[in-house]
C-alpha cells in the first residue's frame, strides 16, 4: 500500500518532519511493509522555507539582522538546489515569536530586518526569491525593509524618518535614487493567502492589528498612517494601494512589494505544492494523511490540509486529517477532498500537555486511523 504523509508543523509541538515521523511511526504498527513516502508541508508561514530547502537539496544561511523591536536577532534565509533561489520567512527575522507578549506594539515594530535578509541574499547572488511573508509583528507598511535596501523615506525637512509605523505620517517625499538596483533585475514570488487591502475596515491594520498588540484606538490610528503612506505611494508611482487586494498582508509589506519590486503573489501552499513536487509524489497512492495544530473554518482559506486535499482530490485518492484541536465550521472541508478528520488529543488534558505529548499523540492516532482504513477495505463476512 502507497501512503502519503503530507503534514504541517504543529505549532508550538513538532515541525512539519517531526509530524512526518511520528506518523509514519503509528503506521508502521498496522502496516510495516507500507510503501511510504514523507513530504513536510507548509503554506506560506512557518516551515515554508525548511520544506522547500529540504525539497531540493539545498541550505540555510544565517544572519545577524535586526528584529522587530530593533534589536539584533538571528535570523536564517535558505538557498534553493539551483544555487539562485532565495526561500525567506518574514517570521524569522520580523515575527511576532521574536516579541514577548508584553512588548507587542504594531506601532513600533519594523520590518528592516526582512529588507537585510533580502540584501544579504542579493549580495550571495540570488536573482529569484521566494518570501513567505505570515506570522509578522508588524504594520510598517514595509517602510523597514525598504529603508534597509537603500530607499530613503524623508520627512518635511528633509531628514530620513525612523523605524517602525510610528513613523509613516511623517514621511513627506520617497526617495529611490539609492533602492538597491538589483531588485529591478530579480524576481520575487510572494507566498501569501490574503487579499486583505491595505486600508479601511477590511485592511492592515484593522484585521491584523489587534493580534499584534494594537489597542482599540491604535487601530485608527494606524490606519491613518497606512492611509497617508498609500496616498504618497500613489502620488509617486500612480499605483493605488488602499483598496489593493493583498496589500495588506504581513502589516502592508504585501503593498510594498506591489509597488516597488518586480513581484507576483501566489497561495503558500500551491508554491510549497509545486517545489516538493507533491501531485507527482501522489501519482498511485491509496491513501494520503496531512495534519496541522489546528483546523477549521480557516483551513479553507488555503491552509495545508486543503491544498493538500485539492491534488489528491483529483487523483481520487482519500485523504485524512489529524489535528491537534478542531473548531468551527469544519463541515465545509469535505467538498475540497477531504475525509475524515480527527483530533488527536485523545483524554481531557492541559493544553501544554497536549503539546508536550504530540509526537507520541500524533503517532497513536495515525495507527488508529489506519487501523479502520484496513479494516474497512477487508470488512468481515
Amino acid at each position: 500500500m502507497k501512503i502519503v504523509i503530507a503534514p504541517d508543523s504543529f505549532k508550538g509541538s513538532m515541525s512539519a518532519w517531526e509530524a512526518c515521523a511520528a506518523i509514519q511511526n503509528g503506521i508502521k504498527n498496522v502496516l510495516p511493509d507500507a510503501d511510504l513516502h514523507l513530504i513536510p508541508v507548509a503554506d506560506g508561514g512557518e516551515g515554508t522555507m525548511d520544506s522547500l530547502v529540504t525539497a531540493t537539496s539545498g541550505h540555510k544561511v544565517e544572519v545577524t539582522v535586526t528584529g522587530p523591536l530593533s534589536e539584533p536577532v538571528t535570523a536564517a534565509y535558505g538557498i534553493l538546489g539551483d544555487q539562485e533561489t532565495c526561500v525567506i520567512e518574514m517570521a524569522s527575522a520580523s515575527g511576532l515569536c521574536l516579541v514577548p507578549n508584553e512588548q507587542r506594539n504594531p506601532m513600533k515594530t519594523t520590518t528592516f530586518g526582512t529588507g537585510e535578509l533580502i540584501k544579504s541574499a542579493l549580495d550571495a547572488g540570488c536573482k529569484k526569491f521566494i518570501l513567505a511573508i505570515g506570522g509578522s509583528a508588524t504594520n510598517d507598511g514595509g517602510i523597514g525593509m525598504l529603508q534597509a535596501l537603500g530607499m530613503r523615506l524623508l520627512d518635511s525637512e528633509g531628514t530620513p524618518i525612523g523605524l517602525g509605523a510610528q513613523e509613516l505620517h511623517r514621511i513627506s517625499r520617497i526617495d529611490t535614487q539609492k533602492f538597491d538596483a538589483r531588485i529591478a533585475g530579480a524576481e520575487f514570488l510572494i507566498a501569501t493567502d490574503v487579499q486583505n487591502p491595505l486600508v479601511g475596515p477590511q485592511g492592515a491594520s484593522f484585521v491584523f492589528g489587534p493580534q499584534k498588540g494594537a489597542s482599540a484606538e491604535m487601530v485608527h490610528v494606524l490606519d491613518d498612517y497606512l492611509n497617508h503612506w498609500a496616498n504618497l505611494i500613489e502620488a509617486h508611482s500612480g499605483i493605488r494601494l488602499h483598496d489593493l487586494p493583498g496589500a495588506g498582508a504581513a502589516g502592508g509589506i504585501g503593498g510594498a512589494f506591489q509597488a516597488f519590486f518586480p513581484s507576483q503573489t501566489r497561495r503558500g501552499i500551491d508554491i510549497v505544492i509545486e517545489y516538493t513536487k507533491l501531485a507527482e509524489t501522489m501519482e498511485g497512492a491509496d491513501l494520503v494523511i496531512t495534519g496541522e495544530g489546528q483546523i477549521d473554518y480557516q483551513t479553507a482559506s488555503g491552509k495545508t490540509p486543503m491544498g493538500v486535499a485539492q491534488v489528491a482530490a483529483k487523483k481520487g485518492i482519500p485523504v485524512f486529517v489529524l489535528a491537534g484541536s478542531i473548531g468551527k465550521g469544519i463541515d465545509t472541508l469535505y467538498q475540497y477532498g477531504i475525509h475524515s478528520i480527527h483530533s488527536i488529543v485523545n483524554a481531557p488534558m492541559p493544553l501544554q500537555e497536549a503539546m508536550d505529548k504530540g509526537k507520541e499523540l500524533l503517532s497513536l492516532t495515525a495507527e488508529q486511523v489506519l487501523r479502520t482504513y484496513v479494516a474497512s477495505l477487508h470488512p468481515r463476512p
